[in-house]
């Protein structure tokens, strides 16, 4: 009998040390955090990271972002195919998407994002923005709650409502930093109405109070998203919420922290004290009860399409009639791969 999820997906042990080897030099928050996951959802979640590290990476610090993007397409298309290319991370994530049947659709979308990064898209509106957000975040959102078992469309709508919001906060700290390095996340059509002219602000950035609307503008949103994140978290497997929790409240502060230093993230980028983390992993452990409403709100324009691609289309309905229905149906799908495989 296997003795661990990567024995019982195949995985090769030396790949999976070299997954967490490879996030040890670049993504420490994530396997600190990746302490609170349940064994059986951490060593799946490490190579997900690696090869999320990986083509980060290579989109990114390539002369060519598109031919990066291509090559990494080709990739997952050999990995989805069983044939991955001779690497620990791309071996590791061709057993996990197998395992905990990932659609190609998501680490593909996550590839276009890193694409738009490395290209400098330009982000007019928020629906844009969160176009971006929803490849380059909500689909990881969705991948781990397909980690931890979870298939349900409402709670991965919540889980990219989470992944969006992370990466809202992300912008909101890093506008500096970005504007630094020549990028700009911030919906220009909300700097054009702040009065902000965002070329000229760009090329020479520097804290201006009329940001301070636009960055509250943006926080209000990551907030009312990581509220609707929490009816997902209690669709969640009792051992997974504690770090799913933590995660929302933790990342959370960070555009609070945001909030209390004037909404300047351009002179300084903003930390959250020890003692506020401490506050907030203790918000973690005991709120348990979400808004009902938000676990019914539909997902997010921009994350539909992900959804779509993850959720259980073949899971039980709850009413007779349509339960008839889908046992009948269920009846012909076997029936149909039954002849196929008798053809094959």
């Amino acid at each position: 009998m296997p003795t661990n999820w990567s024995e019982a997906a195949g995985v090769a042990e030396v790949d999976l040390a070299a997954c967490r080897a490879q996030l040890a030099n670049g993504s420490r928050t994530f396997l600190a955090a990746s302490l609170l996951l349940p064994s059986a959802v951490r060593g799946p979640a490490c190579a997900l990271y690696a090869f999320c590290r990986l083509a980060d990476d290579a989109v990114d610090g390539g002369n060519d972002p598109h031919a990066a993007a291509q090559m990494l397409r080709g990739r997952l298309d050999r990995l989805y195919r069983g044939d991955p290319w001779p690497v620990a991370a791309d071996r590791a994530l061709a057993a996990v998407v197998t395992r905990f049947d990932i659609p190609q659709a998501l680490p593909a979308a996550l590839i276009d994002g890193f694409e738009w990064d490395a290209a400098g898209r330009r982000y007019d509106t928020l629906a844009e923005l969160e176009d971006y957000a929803a490849r380059v975040a909500g689909t990881v959102g969705a991948m781990m709650a397909l980690l931890m078992g979870t298939r349900d469309a409402a709670a991965l709508a919540r889980a990219c409502d989470l992944g969006v919001a992370m990466q809202l906060s992300n912008i909101a700290r890093d506008v500096g930093e970005d504007a630094r390095a020549g990028r700009l996340y911030l919906p220009r059509r909300w700097l054009r109405e702040a009065g902000i002219d965002p070329e000229a602000w760009l090329a020479a950035p520097c804290f201006d109070t009329r940001l301070s609307p636009v960055l509250a503008r943006l926080l209000a949103h990551a907030d009312m998203l990581y509220a609707r994140a929490g009816a997902g978290v209690a669709r969640l497997p009792l051992a997974c919420r504690p770090s799913i929790n933590a995660a929302r409240f933790l990342y959370a502060a960070i555009g609070h922290e945001v909030a209390r230093r004037g909404h300047d993230s351009v002179s300084t980028r903003a930390v959250v004290p020890r003692r506020r983390k401490l506050v907030g992993l203790a918000r973690a452990l005991v709120t348990w009860w979400p808004d009902p409403e938000a676990a019914r709100e539909p997902p997010l324009a921009a994350t539909r399409y992900l959804v779509d691609a993850a959720a259980d289309r073949h899971a039980p309905p709850r009413g007779m009639a349509e339960k008839a229905l889908w046992v009948l149906d269920l009846f012909e799908r076997l029936e149909r791969r039954d002849r196929l495989q008798r053809a094959a």
